[in-house]
């Protein structure tokens, strides 16, 4: 391999490429790419179909031979891109028992942690200007409208 990372890999059209750009890539990127789909009912609320997965958001697996269970996430390993969810657990031959990792894109998200009120703001938050220069604005704009057909009848 020539070079550790390139930005340039993500627009290849290389399925090579591309696995080489999500093997390779910084962990702020990977962060990124963890990213799971959200239940009909967040989506209607945050207006958004998919969100980063982060500790302490309850999912529900879609995929394997756990699917249709529910529990909260645990660990989030970055690095491997991987989410182990409390109470899914495998037994080892020996009765110990280990967490299952699973990819966030086999998870659905029900509920969100929202202890950072930063992760979810309003994105069409009404901003802070007063009602009245919002229409004066809207009562300009449709003046402008209608003069204009007017300027281009006396050109003719």
């Amino acid at each position: 391999m020539k070079q550790e990372f390139s930005n340039a890999w993500i627009s290849s059209t290389q399925i090579r490429k591309q696995r080489k750009y999500r093997a390779n890539a910084p962990l702020h990127i990977k962060s990124k790419m963890m990213g799971s789909h959200l239940s009909k009912e967040l989506r209607k609320k945050y207006e958004t179909r998919s969100v980063r997965i982060r500790k302490g958001d309850e999912v529900k697996i879609m995929i394997g031979k756990f699917k249709g269970k529910t529990g909260k996430i645990g660990d989030v390993n970055v690095k491997k891109q991987k989410v182990s969810i409390e109470g899914i657990q495998n037994k080892k031959k020996d009765g110990t028992k280990i967490a299952v990792y699973f990819n966030p894109s086999n998870l659905i998200v029900t509920t969100l942690n929202l202890e950072d009120k930063k992760r979810f703001k309003k994105k069409n938050q009404e901003t802070k200007k007063p009602e009245k220069q919002k229409e004066a604005k809207e009562s300009k704009k449709s003046e402008t409208q209608k003069d204009k057909p007017k300027e281009i009848k006396e050109k003719k």
